[in-house]
């Protein structure tokens, strides 16, 4: 049977191929939704490595963070912006496990998830989540799991109401869009803990803040960020 589905799979691919769903060559055999040549090139920001790096910076005064840190850099009109609309509203879940095993892989070479004890996505209201089928930044954190074997905790920090989409607001405006907007469920799981806080996409750091500001109410808990990318 495993012959039969391999051969199928490929009679399959020769006809519909799969491609890249940054630069749209064929991916070969071995490449899972992007091709080794654009995993190479993408702008990655390196702040893994650096304290006191920009996007730790960005939070002071806002949020009290352990360490923080975004993969890549990204800009309108970039390439890489079709991996980010696949994996937000395409449907392409498969490109979170991806990217977070992508980029769990590099961070277990730095100091980065030393002593983190819990992955936690920023969550998607249940509405938003019954719409899109999925949470991108859960599919992240999945990845990251799956290579590093930290747990993913994704019962804890809840939305407790639905808001209008971030995409189009100016920077105020995104700051009175999600004040409030998270609580806690079973708080105790994460006492004492140190969480990294996955999302997918950095821009004014709204989201991250108010997700910071539920969180602080647990007892001796301690905060470190991730996310995929950061806008430029």
């Amino acid at each position: 049977m495993g012959t039969l589905r391999t051969y199928l799979a490929s009679l399959l691919h020769s006809f519909y191929p799969r491609r890249c769903v940054v630069c749209g060559t064929p991916l070969v055999e071995g490449e899972q939704g992007l091709c080794t040549q654009c995993v190479l090139r993408m702008p990655r920001t390196g702040y893994h490595t650096q304290e006191g790096n920009p996007v730790e910076v960005s939070f002071w005064g806002r949020a009290q963070l352990e360490r923080a840190t975004s993969y890549f850099f990204y800009e309108k009109g970039s390439d890489f912006r079709h991996l980010l609309h696949r994996l937000k509203y395409g449907g392409r879940k498969d490109l979170g496990y991806l990217m977070g095993r992508v980029v769990a892989t590099e961070l277990r070479e730095s100091d980065f998830l030393k002593d983190i004890d819990l992955l936690v996505p920023v969550p998607l209201h249940p509405r938003k989540q019954r719409e899109r089928g999925y949470n991108q930044s859960a599919c992240l954190a999945k990845g990251l799991s799956q290579v590093t074997g930290i747990p993913v905790n994704t019962i804890s920090l809840i939305r407790r109401r639905h808001h209008e989409s971030q995409t189009h607001k100016r920077r105020y405006d995104r700051w009175l869009n999600v004040d409030g907007i998270f609580a806690l469920r079973h708080p105790e799981r994460l006492a004492g803990k140190h969480l990294l806080l996955i999302d997918d996409v950095l821009t004014t750091g709204a989201t991250i803040t108010a997700c910071c500001d539920a969180l602080k109410e647990v007892e001796g808990v301690r905060i470190s960020v991730f996310t995929l990318a950061v806008a430029q």
